[in-house]
């Protein structure tokens, strides 16, 4: 019978005049069938791994795992509200039936949550420091929710919050391009060369979604069908391909390396510090997360922890 999902869900809701066809649903289970693999994959990597050193690949997964059950709700045409478009183009033959068309609000939920866990990959791969991280993260939740806003907006104001989303994303590139490089020089060694190429290819990518916007949602240019490809590739390039770079660039990296210390729960006390200071009655030193006489984590005159 094929792919009934449309006809299935026909009446749950209201249905906008434009929507993904059969094909746009294949697209989508396809995406959601990739993204649930790829969580399989790394959490069975993750399992290969100590515990103290799964914590990208818990992250990793669970982006993954958010974008499968995303994706499964578009591809059933589920999680979308029908949006009066600004431009109607009745001449155009891919979108000529638009009085409304159909926005997933699915897609931005996937977003508020994904986009802030791929930044804090690569925030925590350059050993930035807390306060950067979390500026950096709430301008990326800043930038998802002037999209939607912009998405469901029926007017020319839509692009108002498009602006401030895009100030946002230029705010997020300064961040990785200026101050977390220069964290990631201080680390040196893998860290900063996974750092360099997983942050490359992320910025490259998230340039790209302003311009699937604004011929989706924003300007009502091309048909759900092609923004199901268009958001679909860039998706799996930035979730999927990114992970593959990033787990890779991390396979001999010791949270140590990272200024970062995590303790295995049956880890003793002397095991766990042997090559640290110990203060008086055996209390391990703990200063700002890293080994004695090296700087905070993240900070710039900080010395590499090489274990």
């Amino acid at each position: 019978m094929g792919n009934q999902a449309i006809y299935d869900n026909r009446f749950v809701g209201q249905r906008p005049d434009l929507q993904i066809t059969n094909r746009g649903s294949d697209w989508y289970y396809t995406v959601c069938a990739m993204m649930g693999l790829t969580t399989l994959i790394v959490m069975a990597l993750a399992f290969r791994r100590p515990q103290t050193h799964r914590l990208f690949h818990y992250i990793t997964a669970a982006i993954t795992a958010v974008a499968c059950v995303s994706y499964f709700a578009m591809a059933s045409n589920l999680g979308q509200l029908p949006i009066l478009v600004e431009w109607a183009r009745p001449w155009s033959r891919r979108v000529g039936a638009a009085g409304t068309r159909e926005v997933f609000y699915a897609r931005y939920i996937d977003w508020a949550i994904t986009t802030p866990l791929l930044l804090l990959e690569l925030l925590l791969t350059a050993g930035v420091p807390t306060p950067t991280i979390l500026i950096t993260l709430l301008a990326d939740v800043f930038m998802i929710v002037c999209g939607l806003i912009g998405a469901l907006t029926q007017t020319g104001f839509k692009w108002g919050f498009f602006a401030f989303g895009t100030a946002a994303l230029l705010f997020i590139a300064y961040e990785l391009l200026f101050d977390a490089r220069r964290h990631a020089n201080v680390l040196g060694g893998d860290p900063k060369k996974t750092f360099w190429t997983c942050g490359v290819w992320l910025l490259l990518l998230w340039f790209l979604y302003p311009i699937a916007w604004g011929l989706s949602e924003g300007g009502n240019v091309i048909h759900p069908d092609s923004e199901a490809i268009f958001y679909g590739v860039l998706d799996v390039l930035s979730k999927i391909a990114f992970a593959g770079l990033l787990l890779w660039g991390h396979r001999k990296t010791s949270p140590r390396n990272l200024g970062r210390h995590i303790r295995e729960p049956d880890q003793n006390v002397e095991k766990q510090h042997g090559d640290g200071v110990h203060e008086p009655g055996g209390a391990p030193s703990t200063i700002s997360g890293s080994t004695a006489g090296t700087a905070g984590a993240g900070h710039p005159t900080a010395t590499p922890v090489h274990v």
